[in-house]
């Protein structure tokens, strides 16, 4: 094991790094040059809703009108959808192959809170494949699309924030917890699924029911320069900002994003449903981006059963975020987290800057079905997600994380990283870090660690247990 932690931190600094503007040497690995659309729409025939009865008046549904532009777009061959300045009521809208749909400055969509206005789609959500409603605006299996401009997407989300947090007081009290993510009906602000060269770029999206922007079995997507804020009129319930969910080659970049759950976030399918279909999450570069409020700045999981690999995020920074440089699964999960490199990284305020937990939220995670329930007359989806999976299937493994000049200041709990006896945190790789904050915190069941010029600054001592070659400071 020794060997192939040695081989492993070789092939980090062999495969190639250069140096910017500051004389820092940041990562270069040879897949970083594919990630993205390789493609943009080129046509430039223009298709205004308003010549197919669109009226931004705030008040009149477009959803037929909106989508007869963008379907005319797209069987011409392409072009760009554009609005009049105005406030636009609707549903679910489709982008097709070469359409760009361009909301510019002055044009906001709002989403409209009946959730019959949402179809209901063959999809993904939270890892498990299943029926649910449509997002706001959706690209799915299309090629060479694209959402652009510096107008406004508003999902006027509260509406399906109430109705999660009154369902959930409800399912709780019946020992339902875990299955009310999935019951409780929410759309998504952008859902971008099975899809190839797809650019998001400029826009400003608040509110959405649920999930912010969801790239689901994609391919060369780029996200560029968005804005994501989820926390006006309170606090929507699971509003992740970005979410990649086993897609590869996809760019990330000149973000901000303030949630009230994970910021920027990688997944791969959860429990016996994402071990089926078993789909990695890959070649991902997430950079110059910032996160505020939200539960990780940074953050692998929980979904991890497909894998996730080969994930580069630098010149980041999280001010007053939940979580930091986050990594969570259960024993349920499985899938193989691996090849991460964190490099530039700065968090003031953030309460737990590193976090590692192989028992996330055990009451969500884990499943039972009450008394007084049939399982033959369950939905579908609920058996999945009760379906028990092997400790061999289900144990992750997370191995071969780099942090790299990662800063963090005002910390509730420097560092939080708990492994299990059969699953131990393994070679990570800490080089020029310095964390400050108010507890050290702890690392337990972690093994063939490598610290260079690592420093915890707190008011005890760092707790370690049960690790095999693990000496911090």
């Amino acid at each position: 094991m020794k060997n192939y932690f040695i081989l492993f931190a070789l092939s980090v600094w062999m495969t190639g790094l250069s140096t910017n503007a500051h004389g820092r040497e940041i990562p270069d690995f040879f897949w970083m040059k594919k990630v993205g659309a390789m493609s943009y729409p080129v046509q430039q025939a223009v298709y205004n809703v308003t010549d197919y009865g669109a009226k931004g008046d705030a008040l009149s549904m477009n959803t037929m009108a909106i989508q007869k532009a963008i379907d005319a777009a797209e069987q011409a061959g392409g072009g760009i959808v554009v609005f009049h300045p105005g406030i636009y009521l609707t549903g679910s809208l489709f982008v097709g192959n070469n359409v760009n749909l361009h909301i510019s400055k002055g044009v906001t969509l709002i989403g409209s809170q009946d959730i019959g206005d949402y179809k209901k789609i063959d999809t993904r959500v939270a890892g498990i494949e299943m029926e649910w409603p449509s997002a706001l605006i959706n690209i799915i299996g299309k090629k060479n699309a694209a959402i652009s401009g510096d107008g406004v997407i508003n999902g006027r989300g509260k509406v399906f924030w109430d109705k999660y947090w009154n369902m959930r007081e409800d399912y709780e009290a019946k020992g339902l917890r875990w299955i009310v993510d999935y019951d409780c009906e929410r759309p998504r602000g952008i859902l971008i699924a099975e899809c190839e060269n797809v650019t998001v770029r400029d826009i400003v999206l608040y509110q959405p029911g649920f999930w912010s922007l969801h790239v689901l079995y994609s391919k060369h997507i780029t996200i560029d320069g968005i804005i994501i804020s989820n926390n006006i009129e309170g606090h929507g319930p699971s509003t992740d900002g970005i979410d990649i969910d086993s897609s590869e080659y996809i760019l990330v970049q000149n973000a901000n994003i303030n949630c009230n759950d994970d910021n920027f976030c990688l997944k791969a399918g959860r429990d016996s449903d994402g071990l089926r279909v078993n789909r990695p999450c890959q070649y991902v570069v997430i950079r110059d981006c910032v996160a505020g409020s939200g539960g990780g700045m940074f953050t692998c999981g929980s979904e991890t059963s497909g894998g996730i690999r080969n994930i580069v995020a630098y010149r980041m920074k999280g001010v007053g975020t939940k979580c930091g440089l986050r990594f969570k699964s259960t024993c349920q999960r499985g899938g193989v987290i691996e090849d991460i490199y964190l490099y530039d990284i700065e968090m003031i305020g953030v309460e737990r800057p590193f976090v590692v937990d192989l028992n996330w939220n055990p009451a969500y995670s884990i499943s039972k079905l009450p008394k007084g329930y049939d399982m033959e007359k369950i939905p579908v989806y609920w058996s999945k997600i009760l379906e028990s999976v092997s400790l061999e299937q289900g144990t992750p493994v997370f191995r071969n994380v780099t942090l790299d000049n990662v800063t963090a200041s005002n910390a509730r709990t420097c560092m939080n990283v708990v492994g299990i006896a059969n699953s131990k945190i393994e070679n990570f790789i800490l080089r020029n870090v310095c964390i400050e904050g108010n507890k050290a915190g702890k690392i337990i069941w972690a093994k063939d660690w490598k610290l260079d010029d690592v420093q915890i600054k707190a008011h005890d001592e760092l707790i370690l247990e049960y690790n095999e070659n693990v000496d911090m400071p």
